[in-house]
């Protein structure tokens, strides 16, 4: 096992990093792809705007811009911890350097439970657009209703994770060819419905037309503070996945400085690609809860279905396909995360050995990309034969995971830099201010989210005991991982007596 330090796992003279990857094969504009492919905008725009504006109505551009900033904060703090030690492990690696193996290992645990569910959901939605597509395309609503049918649905899902893993088990450069294709495409139509819904609005053909008002960029007309705080979680869910850039940093030309930089343009391209299609679906169809309004909770669920033909007319086809392709990119884009996480740990000794194998003809981390398509495939399988309730209830947990893993990432890097917060303004910006602030807002909210999700009324509504199934499938998820990390502890006890990654501050 490597005892080498992060700062060392960079590109070398060969073509392999220290772990066996291939070093310089993602430049700048296919990480950014690959970071926004792994948000999926318009999946996560066609389920988001409805819930949104039925909570803030026409603030709905202000409370993507309030949620937007801790996910810029935390995300300088991604980037502060890369360019001084790039390693594929990120959370894991960071967090054990700052606070030691034991945190570290919890960091690394979060991010791979939350990415290995969101797979499964992923592959879930793709299939749901996949029957819904066919449906329009032969003209027949009864074949939209087939994924209702838990083995086809279940099939078709296998299905897709089996090409998913295919693609992501080869080199970086196929990963980027794919996602030019599936993100490139998913963007010119999301550019494409606003530019059309604010030409339906000119010309007075709109359904609701509302010109758009400097006051909906207002924080302070949202009428309550439940509805900040709904907007604040809410960015958890619409604006995670850019620290995939991250995982990418020893196969990235210019490990130390470009994937920062394909962090902070991937949070920016998205926040300005919601607010312009926010602004547009409002703008054509109001907010009203009747008909196509974005109030109307019957068309919530899937606010592009409802829209597209209204305004695209004969092209509406094309949004069914750039959801499903949203999906299916960041179905294969996500999981570029928990398989190079899952290597660092074994190289770094957190794990057994044989997550650290990398594949020699590829370079890619084969074992560990395959082991979280078959545990995300089984946990699908099993959930949604099970109860969809469960499956959406898991789902939901996901926002306690991702504020618990980046808020251990943005903590880790106040206290990393401790000894230079202040020698440069610059650094007591980036270093101290930045991620203090986004990792106290993150910790705010899982804290609230674990107290809110008790109640036995939260997400779908089920409980045992009393206590919201939520609330336990969390505790479930992080008290696992505990029971996984005193296991790993008592067969590889030098990761946890700090020998292979020892604590280190700049």
């Amino acid at each position: 096992m490597s005892t080498r330090s992060a700062a060392e796992s960079t590109e070398t003279s060969s073509t392999r990093t220290a772990k066996g990857l291939s070093a310089g094969s993602v430049g700048l504009i296919g990480a950014v792809v690959i970071g926004i492919s792994c948000i999926a905008p318009a999946y996560t725009l066609t389920g988001a705007l409805g819930p949104t504006v039925s909570e803030v109505g026409v603030h709905l551009p202000a409370i993507f811009l309030v949620g937007f900033l801790p996910m810029l904060l935390v995300a300088f703090g991604y980037r502060e911890l890369n360019n001084a030690m790039p390693d594929s492990g990120t959370s894991f690696t960071w967090a054990t350097r700052a606070f030691g193996p034991y945190l570290g290992w919890m960091g690394g645990w979060g991010l791979i439970a939350a990415t290995v569910v969101v797979l499964s959901n992923l592959a879930g939605i793709a299939v749901d657009f996949l029957y819904l597509l066919l449906s329009q395309v032969f003209h027949n609503p009864a074949i939209a209703h087939l994924s209702d049918n838990p083995f086809i649905n279940v099939a078709t899902c296998l299905a897709f994770m089996a090409v998913a893993t295919l693609i992501s088990y080869r080199d970086m450069q196929t990963t980027q060819k794919v996602q030019y294709v599936l993100v490139g495409f998913q963007l010119l139509v999301l550019v494409l419905f606003g530019v059309v819904a604010f030409v339906h609005v000119a010309n007075g053909t709109a359904f609701d037309a509302t010109p758009p008002s400097l006051d909906w960029f207002n924080p302070f007309g949202v009428p309550s503070f439940s509805a900040f705080a709904a907007g604040l979680s809410l960015s958890i869910f619409i604006f995670w996945g850019w620290d995939v850039t991250l995982t990418m940093s020893e196969e990235t030309k210019g490990s130390r400085s470009t994937p920062g930089r394909a962090a902070t343009l991937t949070v920016v391209i998205i926040v300005v690609a919601y607010l312009f299609v926010s602004m547009a679906a409002i703008s054509f169809a109001g907010t009203g809860e009747g008909g196509i309004g974005l109030g109307n909770p019957d068309i919530q669920e899937n606010v592009f279905f409802a829209l597209a033909g209204p305004v695209l007319g004969p092209l509406a086809i094309l949004m069914s396909i750039a959801v499903l392709s949203s999906s299916a990119a960041s179905l294969q884009s996500t999981a570029v995360s928990p398989a190079r996480t899952l290597l660092a740990m074994g190289h770094y000794g957190a794990l057994p050995a044989r997550f650290a194998r990398v594949s020699p003809r590829f370079m890619t981390p084969g074992y560990s990309t395959v082991v979280s398509a078959v545990v995300a495939s089984v946990f699908y399988a099993v959930m949604r034969f099970i109860s969809e309730d469960v499956l959406w209830d898991t789902i939901t947990t996901l926002g306690m995971m991702i504020c618990f893993y980046y808020g251990i990432t943005a903590f880790a890097c106040v206290w990393f830099f401790r000894a230079k917060w202040f020698t440069s303004v610059r650094n007591a910006f980036f270093t101290f201010v930045c991620p203090l602030i986004g990792g106290g807002i993150l910790s705010v909210l899982f804290v609230t989210t674990l107290v809110d999700s008790m109640d036995p009324s939260y997400g779908s509504g089920s409980n045992v005991a009393g206590v919201g199934l939520v609330f336990i499938l969390g505790m479930v998820i992080l008290l696992s991982g505990v029971v996984v990390m005193l296991v790993m502890r008592r067969r590889l006890p030098a990761f946890f007596r700090g020998e292979t990654l020892p604590r280190a501050q700049a």
